[in-house]
């Protein structure tokens, strides 16, 4: 009996030890994903890229922007164009980011936009948009990520992120939420509309992460 009680005590032990080691692996076993995300340079993207940075060292983190090189520089010169900073990159060495249009062919601002789409969207497991300012620059940048999304690989799981009522205040950021969202429901099979608070930037990456975890 003693013999059979020490066995038993060891494999406890033994089960124990890899269920330890199994949840500290955990993040580094969970597939890797390629994941593009428009508006990133914000507080919610700069969140969001961090987290998924430390989650899983081999996810592929790419943010659209209208000016990387202003995204990255050492010191924030512009409100304009959003900015993560250089040690952020420096830091976070599975994001990379990439100009785009904005949706907006009038009015580009990176210096190397061109072939964004395939060179970003082609082999997308996640589409997440988090462009915001509420004006006619948001629904024409929705529209260019769905529509470029559809030509290159529609089977990308597409997450938007938008601001309660209470928070866009006026009708007319309320209409131009509610026409991205449905812009977006109506053409990508699965997509995932969320609303949060302003200033729940951990609360608004939960809600993301949660989406993405599950795929």
């Amino acid at each position: 009996m003693v013999i059979r009680s020490n066995k038993l005590i060891l494999q406890r032990q033994k089960m124990k030890t890899q269920s330890v080691l199994i949840l500290f692996l955990m993040p580094y076993l969970a597939s890797s994903l390629n994941i593009v995300i428009a508006g990133g340079t914000g507080p919610v993207g700069r969140e969001l890229s961090s987290t998924l940075h430390n989650q899983n060292v081999g996810h592929k983190i790419t943010i659209l922007t209208r000016n990387a090189f202003l995204a990255k520089t050492p010191a924030r010169v512009s409100s304009d164009f959003g900015w993560l900073g250089e040690s952020f990159m420096e830091n976070h060495n599975s994001v990379r980011l990439r100009d785009w249009d904005g949706g907006d062919l009038l009015d580009i601002v990176g210096c190397d936009w061109m072939g964004w789409q395939e060179d970003t969207l082609k082999d997308a497991d996640c589409v997440i948009n988090l462009v915001g300012g509420y004006t006619q620059q948001r629904n024409m940048a929705c529209e260019r990520i769905i529509r470029e999304s559809l030509n290159c690989n529609p089977t990308a799981k597409q997450i938007m992120l938008t601001l309660d009522d209470v928070d866009l205040v006026t009708t007319l950021k309320k209409t131009r939420a509610k026409e991205c969202e449905e812009m977006l429901s109506k053409n990508c099979v699965g997509s995932v509309c969320l609303r949060s608070e302003l200033n729940n930037i951990k609360g608004s990456c939960g809600m993301i992460m949660d989406v993405i975890n599950s795929l």
